[in-house]
């Protein structure tokens, strides 16, 4: 038998009859559904320490079971004693089993361990794609806190193949993103 992680069975199982009926779909297949995330690190001190970018690659392979790309930068800039093709940061793309699987550690583990956590806001980008800025990477278990030397944030990209913003948040709503319930005046 193939291992399915248990959010993709809930998925197939819930979450398309639910937006199939939420939405009118007259198929399945025109059920908006998550392609990646976009793991994104940027490493700004990188410039002066050289060991943070390699911290960084290792502090995101712990997270993510997968190793991250270096991303390099694209121009000189002097007044940040930056060098066109320095390392900058780090970025993962996780897609199908893995995705899946880091889905769930955010949403059930990692963010309910952000200290005064009231929900995430519901900004999309106008194509149902939505960043979640995450400020420490510290709220994931997987992190020994104790070998911490520099707090990283990073961006948690999602990309659906919703249309429109209103079937993106229905989607990743329905995957249990913790959304904060703003009224729209």
């Amino acid at each position: 038998m193939e291992y399915k992680p248990s959010l993709r069975t809930k998925y197939e199982n819930e979450i398309i009859p639910a937006l199939t009926k939420e939405f009118s779909y007259t198929t399945p297949m025109q059920v908006p559904k998550l392609e990646k995330i976009v793991i994104n690190q940027g490493v700004g001190k990188a410039t002066a320490d050289k060991k943070l970018i390699d911290v960084a690659v290792d502090e995101l392979t712990t997270i993510t079971g997968q190793k991250p790309l270096k991303t390099l930068s694209k121009k000189d800039i002097s007044n940040f004693k930056l060098r066109k093709k320095m390392p900058i940061g780090v970025k993962v793309t996780l897609r199908r089993e893995r995705m899946y699987e880091f889905l769930e550690r955010l949403v059930v583990v990692a963010l309910p361990r952000i200290r005064d956590f009231k929900g995430i806001n519901n900004k999309f980008d106008g194509r149902g794609n939505y960043t979640l800025g995450v400020t420490e990477q510290i709220i994931f278990p997987e992190i020994d806190i104790d070998k911490i030397n520099t707090i990283l944030g990073m961006d948690v990209t999602f990309v659906t193949t919703a249309k429109t913003d209103e079937e993106g948040y229905a989607l990743l709503r329905e995957f249990g993103l913790p959304f904060r319930n703003l009224k729209k005046n």
